[in-house]
């Protein structure tokens, strides 16, 4: 069973900036690409940081209220005094693989509550972006695709149950699992690993009648 990747979702049209972009020009390629973000890169395409709209705000009241740190080290008084992209981002830069699962991707954006990832190679250089929103993609794959999945590839791949041991039934991404397996351990298995399908919302087994009783599946 295999994840969708950084890769199958990213976007490889990325804008970016160097340290000494002005301010201005930042502003006018959010408005221009309507983006809320922008990777700052050094010379070998390497990132550095993130300049975001918030970033951008500092400008406009100066920071005099409240000069507490940053995540980057960085108060924001001193952001609201930058006038380039090297004293606007927010660094290090977050970053994922391209071969990341979207597992992996949504764990780390889940646990430094950020909205996007950049993606890099394995020589360090951007080549593209992943938003929460892409990673939302997973759950637009088809029941039929979910349901072929769950058959092929843990009913039968992972479990080595016959396909026709469970029925198995997939409606807007809720998965129902009805019949009976080879052994009761193999349940709280089965339905583990559905969890882990991308695109799953839910998972329901429902045991076969009499099964509860020892009785032999039906012919």
């Amino acid at each position: 069973m295999n994840h969708q990747t950084v890769r199958d979702l990213m976007s490889d049209a990325v804008v970016r900036v160097q340290g000494g972009t002005p301010f201005k020009e930042i502003a006018h390629l959010l408005q221009e690409y309507d983006i809320t973000a922008v990777p700052v890169v050094d010379a070998q395409n390497r990132p550095v940081g993130v300049v975001s709209e918030a970033d951008l705000l500092f400008k406009m009241w100066g920071g005099q209220d409240d000069d507490t740190g940053g995540s980057d080290g960085l108060s924001r008084a001193a952001k609201a005094r930058a006038t380039d992209a090297a004293g606007l981002m927010t660094a290090p830069a977050m970053c994922a693989k391209e071969d990341w699962s979207v597992v992996d991707a949504a764990r780390l954006m889940a646990g430094r509550h950020i909205k996007r990832l950049l993606v890099v190679d394995d020589d360090g250089r951007l080549i593209g972006v992943v938003s929460r929103s892409d990673l939302l993609r997973v759950f637009l794959r088809t029941d039929q695709a979910i349901r072929t999945e769950i058959v092929e590839e843990i009913l039968v791949g992972e479990l080595g149950e016959a396909p026709s041991a469970v029925q198995v039934d997939v409606a807007h991404g809720h998965v129902v699992l009805s019949g009976h397996l080879s052994s009761p351990d193999a349940v709280p298995r089965l339905e583990e690993l559905c969890r882990d399908v991308d695109g799953v919302v839910a998972v329901e087994f429902r045991q076969a009648r009499g099964a509860e009783h020892g009785a032999p599946p039906p012919p």
